[in-house]
């Protein structure tokens, strides 16, 4: 899945968001990539709720609009309190502020350009911007946007309120040295159910750059005391995993080897035939690939090619699938995106294979997480983007799970051990579950099969 990025600045971004307080931007609409036209504003930002306009014209210039309401192409003028128009300069430590002039409307909800009166942007459908001064906001066009009316840029972002912490944690975490002791002793006797099975395989699923890789790295990280870089991980727009493996965890740099499995893919991309192949995933679930599979662009792998595995056992099936999703990316999923996530999960599902939902990259979602990360489960924004994942992707809001990878850092840190080992943790009961369900269907399948014998013997004494 391709990347569209700002053209924000990080002195320009800093600036901006001090016009809104607590809150973070989500790019919808990149002018010079997706065309300066009102059809291409409209397709990508009406009903979008609160939203920021931003111009960059050729003399250097940042300046825009702020509305609280949506655009919906309702054809009428709209009241909006909180709206404003706004310009930053370099030079300057704050940017200009200009609310709407009592009694005037904010903008004109027209199927055209985004029309403030006193700017209307993409005029004319061209990267260019109308000046009115005096209609519904007054300002000084040398303060405003110098008099220079051409666009090299133009960028809406969705404003997205950050809130303020809960009173109460929405679950309940101990942030202490014996919680993480006991996570660790749990994590290391752990056994799964079934004693013909001496580990349990977790897969993880998620598109490129969501940090499926990381998270493995992270737990390795932690069982053996220092920040290890054994999986491949990267920021690349493509995956940087092309192959199918299988990752033991080990107690220390010469301890034993835990009794679990992580299994990393392919990124899935929204493009068909980009990424991993759903038909792979499949097989991947039945145990039909084997370690070091490398995908291949071509199709998925068949049953008589090289790398497939004809008898796969229990063990060599996937026992929990947990789903990897980048945070800061959750509200941007497309379509197409979320039109694979349903099928896999429909398949997992129709399977029996427990499902989690790992959020990553918490931290950079949430500046309050940032710079506390027990506030996670205090935070309004995090709380917000699990039940929009839970919704959006069907997983049940008890599966989804924040975490933190480590990326950048050189030590351990307790608070972000305990949340990747509590993921952990519960992944290893997911797979619990499916384990206990299959000794349920094979007695069933056992008893079932006494009943026809018995059947048959009544049916045919002869035999």
């Amino acid at each position: 899945m391709s990347t569209i990025t700002s053209s924000l600045s990080q002195d320009q971004e800093k600036k901006l968001l001090s016009l809104f307080g607590h809150a973070r931007l989500h790019l919808l609409y990149k002018a010079s990539v997706q065309g300066f036209t009102a059809d291409a504003f409209h397709s990508r930002c009406d009903h979008q709720g609160p939203t920021v306009i931003v111009a960059f014209n050729t003399a250097g210039r940042v300046y825009g609009a702020y509305t609280s309401k949506d655009y919906t192409k309702s054809g009428q003028p709209v009241i909006d309190g909180e709206a404003f128009l706004y310009s930053i300069k370099a030079e300057e430590p704050k940017p200009l502020k200009v609310v709407g002039i009592a009694g005037q409307p904010a903008f004109t909800d027209v199927d055209t350009s985004p029309d403030f009166g006193a700017l209307v942007f993409l005029h004319d459908n061209k990267p260019s911007v109308l000046s009115n001064p005096g209609t519904n906001f007054n300002f000084q066009a040398p303060d405003m946007h110098g008099g220079d009316f051409a666009l090299i840029e133009l960028e809406v972002y969705r404003v997205e309120s950050l809130g303020i912490l809960l009173k109460k944690p929405w679950r309940n975490i101990q942030w202490t040295t014996e919680k993480k002791q006991e996570l660790l002793q749990n994590i290391s006797k752990y056994r799964p159910g079934i004693s013909a099975v001496p580990q349990a395989r977790i897969l993880l699923v998620g598109p490129v750059g969501a940090g499926k890789s990381s998270f493995f790295n992270s737990v390795n990280s932690i069982f053996r005391g220092s920040m290890m870089c054994q999986a491949i991980a990267g920021t690349a727009d493509k995956s940087v995993t092309t192959q199918y493996r299988t990752y033991r965890i080990m107690a220390g740099k010469r301890g034993q080897s835990l009794p679990l499995v992580l299994c990393d893919t392919m990124g899935l991309e929204e493009m068909t035939g980009a990424g991993v192949d759903i038909e792979d995933l499949f097989n991947i679930f039945r145990g039909h690939i084997v370690d070091r599979y490398q995908f291949s662009p071509s199709g998925p792998l068949m049953p008589d090619s090289p790398g497939y595995k004809t008898l796969a056992t229990l063990n060599d099936k996937i026992h929990c699938i947990a789903y990897v999703v980048d945070t800061c990316k959750a509200s941007i999923l497309s379509q197409k995106m979320l039109d694979k996530f349903d099928m896999i999960r429909k398949k997992a599902s129709q399977m029996g294979i427990p499902q989690i939902l790992l959020m990553t990259k918490v931290d950079e979602a949430c500046s309050l997480v940032a710079d506390d990360l027990r506030t996670i489960y205090h935070s309004v924004y995090i709380q917000k983007k699990a039940r929009d994942l839970s919704q959006c992707l069907g997983i049940p809001l008890s599966c989804v799970i924040p975490v933190k990878n480590y990326s950048e850092e050189l030590e351990p840190d307790q608070d972000t051990d305990i949340l990747l080992l509590m993921a952990l943790m519960q992944m290893l009961h997911y797979s619990d579950s499916f384990l206990e369900n299959q000794l349920i269907y094979e007695e069933q399948e056992g008893d079932s099969l006494q009943e026809s014998d018995k059947s048959c013997k009544i049916l045919r004494p002869d035999l």
